[in-house]
């Protein structure tokens, strides 16, 4: 049985709230990432995984709650908080779904709404090889077969503001999707292809 490749586990906190954001292709996602790190993991997961008879006692076994896609969940992001302050490792997949043709795609603002009102730092995280492996067998034999690689990024903070409203809500999302954009293999990256390669560019050009 074959574990994930992963890189950049040490860019993970030791202690303390912070929150982990990842692209999204599979659902056995929030299983796979808490799996490869050495402290306890909350997910934040769609509140449909929760009524598959059976599956549903694994997502709750790995720490998961649900959110209401369809709108602001405030009784999610209330929890997200707790999460947080109770000095725990927030996951949340700011896509709200999986990707269906495994390219990144514009992100949700829960993750940077939380970031905000906590002050945790961000850490992104890429996933990718999972999309090949069938449901839901990928609970089971989740290394088998195709091999999954997870990269994580260098913590980082939203940009500060004086206040928080919609327009900086969606600033940071943007950024926080650059992000881990960048961890990607170039033909994940989908609509955030072009801002890496632009950014990518720019720091040479600084260098």
């Amino acid at each position: 049985m074959k574990g994930p490749a992963v890189e950049g586990r040490e860019n993970v906190p030791l202690a303390g709230g912070a929150i982990l954001v990842s692209n999204h292709l599979n659902n056995a996602d929030p299983c796979v990432i808490p799996a490869i790190l050495r402290r306890r993991v909350v997910t934040m997961a769609k509140k449909e995984m929760f009524r598959w008879p059976v599956l549903n006692l694994l997502f709750y076994f790995f720490g998961a709650f649900p959110v209401d896609r369809s709108g602001a969940d405030r009784a999610a992001l209330r929890e997200a908080q707790h999460v947080i302050d109770d000095g725990l490792l927030l996951l949340m997949f700011p896509e709200g779904t999986r990707s269906k043709d495994r390219r990144l795609h514009e992100g949700f603002p829960g993750s940077a709404l939380v970031a905000y009102r906590t002050g945790a730092p961000i850490v992104p995280i890429a996933i990718w090889g999972t999309e090949h492996v069938p449901w839901p067998w990928v609970f089971f034999r989740p290394f088998i077969g195709p091999r999954v690689h997870v990269r994580i990024g260098k913590p980082f903070y939203p940009p500060h503001i004086e206040r928080v409203n919609t327009q900086a809500a969606r600033d940071a999302t943007d950024d926080i999707m650059l992000h881990i954009a960048e961890l990607l293999p170039e033909d994940y990256r989908g609509e955030y292809r072009e801002p890496v390669a632009t950014r990518q560019a720019a720091a040479i050009k600084e260098a």
